[in-house]
């Protein structure tokens, strides 16, 4: 974790009103007179990978949301290996267990360089009693973060090889989306569909060499949706 200098945090503030994410991050329902007020307390983090926001089980007093970057959310089964329950991307808030006193439930990893505000509980605690707007924004996001986590058993963690890894290519890398994600490393892609690494090489390999996908190094320059959609579906 690598805080930003003083001077920056002193300035966070003019860059809270400008932020690229300011109407979709945690504390988008106040007014100018709320953020002056609350502010000072908030810290501006800055993380490249592979940096840890926080580990599992470690209790904190703190959560974050994140203005810019990728991060991936952890968790090791009983033989060591990992299994990536949740990316989270601009405006997505987490470290949400503190708010009731629990540990966090998965390591918290720097996918991409990373802009965080890391908010004390105390904060959102205060803005609670003062500011009812907050909770219920609190309580979307973590709607959001339930269904999040849903979609990604569901879509994930069933099927074949084939059918995971399409899937994952739709949601997350395929160019022809608005927002999508550079195409990760074939081990943290395992660790996202429940894969070994040498499988998941070999389905991306078979994939390139249908033509349904063309990739440069982390990126998705180009794939055939349609096809990949029926392979999703369990259509082919």
């Amino acid at each position: 974790m690598k805080p930003i200098s003083l001077q920056a945090i002193w300035l966070s503030e003019t860059k809270c009103r400008s932020c690229a994410v300011r109407n979709s991050a945690l504390f988008s329902g106040l007014e100018e007179a709320d953020f002056r007020h609350i502010h000072p307390p908030i810290k501006d983090l800055a993380l490249v990978p592979p940096d840890a926001l926080y580990r599992m089980s470690q209790r904190g007093s703190t959560l974050f949301t994140l203005r810019g970057g990728v991060m991936k959310l952890v968790q090791y089964l009983p033989d060591g290996s990992q299994r990536i329950v949740r990316l989270l991307r601009d405006g997505d808030a987490l470290g949400l267990e503190a708010l009731v006193g629990q540990p966090y439930q998965q390591d918290a990893i720097a996918l991409t360089d990373c802009e965080i505000c890391a908010i004390p509980v105390e904060v959102i605690e205060q803005l609670g009693r003062e500011q009812p707007r907050l909770y219920r924004e609190l309580m979307t996001r973590w709607q959001q973060a339930l269904s999040d986590a849903d979609a990604w058993l569901t879509e994930f963690t069933t099927g074949t090889a084939r059918q995971r890894v399409a899937r994952l290519l739709l949601r997350l890398a395929c160019p022809e989306q608005d927002s999508h994600l550079p195409l990760f490393g074939r081990e943290d892609i395992g660790a996202m569909v429940g894969l070994t690494t040498e499988t998941v090489s070999r389905t991306i390999a078979e994939l390139r060499r249908q033509g349904l996908l063309r990739d440069r190094g982390a990126n998705v320059q180009e794939c055939n949706r349609e096809m990949l959609r029926r392979i999703a579906d369990g259509e082919e």
